[in-house]
């Protein structure tokens, strides 16, 4: 006995000022921040009016996972054109000053446990950093990319083997966008 499989669609409102096209698997979404691009594997993208309509021929587990996943990925790019996305992580340093800076697109963590050659991270591009105080802010349009450069600059100071709550020395995310 086969179970009716049915096509699956996801339907997405999209807002006032964010236009939408989807041309030969790729997605482009424009609106006041700049414009997006992804590429729609495996799902079929249509634009009706205000509405966009992701949809999968069968419905297997797989297709549906990955139906959701696109949808989430459409909703963040949607966000984004709209609004920037924007982490926030903290410099935390106990035991040796660390000094923090953005140089000629790279962030230069100088002093890490008193090591005297400076650990650098480059900026990617489409993502802007900024060091303010004990604080560093990176923001872009685009989620996957901001929260990239962040976990970037959080995994250079990473010492495996140590206990963070006793060794707190590092720079740590501490805010993210949707959270």
């Amino acid at each position: 006995m086969e179970k009716d499989k049915k096509a699956m669609e996801e339907r997405i409102e999209l807002p006032e000022g964010v236009s939408v096209t989807a041309e030969s698997g790729m997605l482009t979404v424009k609106g006041q921040l700049g414009e997006l691009k992804k590429s729609l594997q495996g799902v079929k993208a249509k634009v009706e009016g205000k509405e966009m309509i992701l949809s999968c021929l069968k419905t297997t587990k797989r297709e549906k996972k990955l139906l959701g996943t696109i949808s989430a990925h459409v909703r963040n790019m949607i966000s984004g054109v709209m609004e920037q996305q924007t982490y926030r992580l903290k410099i935390c340093s106990g035991h040796f000053p660390m000094n923090v800076a953005v140089q000629k697109e790279e962030v230069m963590i100088k002093n890490f446990l008193g090591e005297k050659i400076p650990r650098t991270v480059k900026v990617k591009q489409g993502t802007e950093v900024k060091v303010d105080g004990e604080f560093v802010v990176v923001t872009s349009p685009d989620k996957e990319l901001a929260g990239q450069m962040a976990a970037s600059i959080q995994q250079i100071t990473r010492r495996p083997g140590f206990d963070r709550r006793i060794f707190q020395d590092g720079i740590y995310i501490i805010e993210r966008p949707g959270k």
